[in-house]
């Protein structure tokens, strides 16, 4: 965790209508360079809890772009199961409004895919690309189409549980021993099985973008996390293989890597970034 002092930036709320959909997006900070959008994963707390710690290390000399999708508290749509090309037309469209592309683009977890189909559908609003925690397809990995089989169920039958299994398996247990029963216990909260988080793991069960990985013309860097019991990091390792202008970094933590190694991952996605 960095000790630097952080100017909290200006920070201007919008929506964008899309499909039925209207989805709010919040600009933060102010930068005369390209902008980086964050689209979060798996729950319906959307961009608050996956890039609320972060996102202020990236707003010093840049605007950055973090939308929240359908599923999300704060976006509203008709309740139709979700799909990767759906969503990629939500941050598309929330990139055109905000007058943005292209932009550095960056997915974690179930955003990965959904990134990544917007990089091959709209390559002139993706000037880079980077895929954390990603995968390519479900069905066919069995221990990714049991997991989120299992989520699915507990999710229903069991939402306290279900809060702690996604913890379990979203950090690295060195971390979680690191910070202590009281800590982790704080953790459970942040991905409640409500409506929205159910869609996206329904989503999460039928991913499959192996179609699309061809058509990524972007300069793209894949991180994976190499104690990932979410997201196996053989599954990111595998985006890299398939993304022909791509570059590949790990991480020694679990699924939230940037919860874990903030510097770490900040370090990577500056050095891709803000790179000639």
């Amino acid at each position: 965790m960095s000790t630097a002092t952080i100017v909290p930036a200006v920070t201007v709320t919008a929506t964008v209508g899309v499909a039925g959909a209207r989805v709010r997006y919040e600009r933060s900070g102010a930068g005369s360079g390209t902008a980086l959008v964050l689209v979060h994963g798996t729950g319906s707390g959307g961009s608050a809890v996956n890039w609320g710690r972060t996102l202020p290390r990236f707003t010093t000399g840049r605007t950055v772009i973090t939308p929240d999708l359908s599923g999300t508290d704060r976006t509203t749509d008709d309740g139709a199961p979700l799909t990767v090309e759906g969503l990629a037309a939500q941050v598309i469209a929330v990139i055109e409004d905000a007058g943005a592309g292209p932009v550095d683009l960056l997915g974690f977890s179930m955003g990965a895919p959904v990134s990544a189909a917007v990089a091959a559908l709209r390559p002139d609003l993706v000037r880079r690309l980077i895929l954390v925690a990603g995968w390519a397809h479900t069905e066919g990995d069995e221990y990714l189409r049991n997991l989120f089989a299992l989520w699915k169920q507990i999710g229903v039958s069991d939402p306290a549980a279900f809060g702690r299994s996604v913890t379990m398996t979203g950090f690295s247990r060195g971390f979680l021993n690191s910070i202590g029963r009281e800590q982790v216990e704080l953790l459970i909260p942040n991905m409640p099985a409500t409506p929205g988080t159910l869609r996206h793991v329904d989503l999460d069960t039928r991913i499959d973008i192996r179609g699309l990985l061809p058509r990524i013309q972007a300069e793209t860097l894949v991180i994976g996390a190499t104690r990932d019991l979410t997201v196996p990091v053989e599954n990111s390792r595998a985006l890299h293989r398939a993304i022909a202008r791509s570059t590949y970094a790990e991480i020694d933590a679990g699924h939230v890597a940037f919860f874990e190694k903030e510097d770490e991952f900040v370090g990577l996605v500056d050095e891709f970034t803000l790179a000639p």
